[in-house]
């Protein structure tokens, strides 16, 4: 049996546009242009699911396809690739990998320019997930990104520029491996945590709403003020290794009284600090105004990790003793 391939549309997809419609290859059409896919053995098992830009994706969609994508392992598949847009995958990813229960690769790949550009690299992006999830080496490792030809954990990796082929990175770890002369070559092996639950009520779902707020100069949070009215949860991507301006720091502890607020760094890399300063609205101020510490996660995938948390009815102290496993 083949390796099962679920596609999402995206860039990979894109086969051009007239009158604000867009045209879209299919599965079947992906991956006829892939060289050196029949030679894996059984074609891939195609899936051809939603055909949606990322930026519409939702969490019950990716929820829905990571159900999908277990039956398949469940029915024989070896591994799974999902195709997708690149401008959520770094957030698709880390959701999927929070909830994959196998040891079979689950490998999203997308790709930064369509196929009709000069150079696509769909293709070769297609066929080293394809590879990937084949992989024994890439067995036990959860979700990876693959684009390219580096394999990426789902939990580290990030989109660091808007452009170009070599668009993923992770900035604290690098990849975990790389595709090189048709093998795969796993160099590191991140410890994998127990898969969360599954919410099994999706009003739930949609109602653990969580925001996104980010400190900038000279501010004083009062967009924050009816938060808890609207949202069940908030992530602060603070400055440097967790500060905000000294005026926002009563603010977020006002709201951290009501609803759980987990503590990011804006930065792209490294970890939020817990000890080392100690003024109004640094990172010991904030702890100890009851923000939860998000470590090395950053913003994106803090928000996907707390927002499953909330829809699975997670209490203060469940997310806190979260966020510390998988910070």
């Amino acid at each position: 049996m083949g390796v099962a391939l679920f596609t999402l549309g995206g860039t990979i997809a894109m086969a051009g546009h007239s009158g604000g419609r867009v045209r879209r290859l299919t599965g079947a059409q992906l991956t006829a242009a892939v060289p050196g896919l029949a030679d894996l053995g059984a074609p891939p098992d195609v899936h051809d699911t939603r055909a949606v830009p990322s930026a519409d994706l939702t969490f019950g969609q990716i929820l829905d396809l990571v159900g999908e994508a277990s039956r398949a392992v469940e029915a024989g598949a070896p591994g799974v690739v999902v195709t997708q847009g690149t401008d959520t995958l770094e957030e698709t990813a880390f959701l999927a990998d929070l909830v994959w229960p196998h040891a079979e690769p689950l490998v999203l790949t997308g790709a930064m320019r369509n196929p009709t550009l000069a150079g696509p690299d769909g293709p070769a992006n297609l066929l080293a997930a394809a590879r990937t999830a084949l992989a024994p080496e890439a067995r036990g490792l959860g979700a990876l990104v693959v684009l390219n030809d580096e394999v990426h954990a789902a939990r580290r990796v990030r989109k660091a520029r808007s452009t170009g082929t070599a668009a993923f990175a992770s900035p604290d770890t690098g990849p975990v491996g790389h595709v090189v002369e048709d093998r795969v070559r796993i160099l590191a092996r991140p410890p994998r945590r127990a898969p969360l639950p599954v919410p099994a009520d999706r009003a739930a779902l949609d109602a653990a709403r969580v925001a996104l707020y980010t400190a900038a100069l000279d501010d004083d949070g009062a967009l924050l003020a009816d938060l808890p009215r609207t949202h069940r949860g908030l992530v602060v991507a603070g400055f440097g290794a967790g500060h905000v301006p000294s005026a926002l720091a009563p603010v977020l502890g006002a709201l951290a009284e009501r609803v759980p607020v987990v503590l990011t760094s804006r930065t792209g890399g490294g970890s939020v600090l817990r000890n080392t300063y100690g003024a109004v609205g640094s990172e010991t101020d904030l702890r100890r105004r009851g923000l939860v510490d998000g470590g090395f996660l950053d913003p994106y995938k803090a928000r996907v990790l707390l927002r499953l948390l909330l829809a699975a009815g997670a209490d203060r102290a469940a997310v806190t003793e979260a966020f510390a496993a998988h910070r």
